[in-house]
């Protein structure tokens, strides 16, 4: 199978798949025809395997010793639940300290959060750990830079169609022949709507996550 059907079959992005491989989790053989990768059943399975791993919050090092026999699946499911158990407590942790700060009268401009930063810092020390929304919050500015690129590449192109039609309605006798003007119309008409199709698509990939998705899959 190619790398499209097994995207399709697993529900993997081949951005993951090859990362999979990078991280020597995969091991498709190479069609000495054309070089491309070929995937078999085998590959396939595997791939559910790390899929329903990742899912479940597996690290990378966890599942390359199950791969590779130094532990069994019940050995790593024993320490994965230490874990799911520390993120427990996290949680509660949290829970408990917002739900002290219900009773909360002050506004957010006269509230003391020197005291509470402190009270936190001692959780920490105790071994909590709290969320961190600010590395969510930075994928908004990876919007940014797609968008201008976006708007800026169809200005230019909107700028070069109305170019040419305020050029053929002052000099008509002088513009090029109507199929050519079409052609040169159509040209930058076609560059603004393939920007827009990349935009549009690179605008999901952000939303959906799709640059840390090997964190998660």
């Amino acid at each position: 199978m190619k790398i499209n059907e097994v995207e399709a079959l697993v529900g993997i992005t081949k951005k993951n798949i090859r990362f999979y491989e990078a991280e020597g989790l995969l091991h498709p053989r190479r069609n000495s025809e054309n070089g491309y990768r070929d995937y078999s059943a085998e590959e396939v399975e595997i791939l559910r395997r790390i899929k329903l791993l990742r899912k479940l919050g597996f690290p990378l090092e966890e599942i390359r010793q199950m791969q590779s026999g130094l532990c069994t699946v019940g050995d790593g499911m024993r320490r994965h639940l230490v874990l799911l158990d520390r993120e427990r407590d996290n949680l509660e942790s949290a829970r408990h300290f917002c739900a002290e700060l219900t009773d909360c009268r002050e506004k957010l401009d006269a509230l003391d959060a020197q005291t509470l930063l402190a009270r936190m810092e001692q959780l920490e020390q105790e071994g909590t750990t709290f969320m961190d929304k600010q590395k969510q919050d930075t994928r908004r500015r990876h919007y940014v830079a797609p968008v201008l690129s976006a708007v800026v590449m169809a200005l230019l192109m909107g700028g070069m169609i109305w170019l040419f039609l305020w050029a053929f309605e002052v000099d008509p006798l002088g513009a090029p022949p109507l199929p050519l003007l079409l052609l040169l119309i159509a040209l930058p008409a076609v560059v603004i709507l393939g920007v827009g199709i990349a935009l549009y698509q690179r605008i999901r990939e952000i939303g959906h996550g799709k640059d840390d998705d090997y964190k998660k899959y």
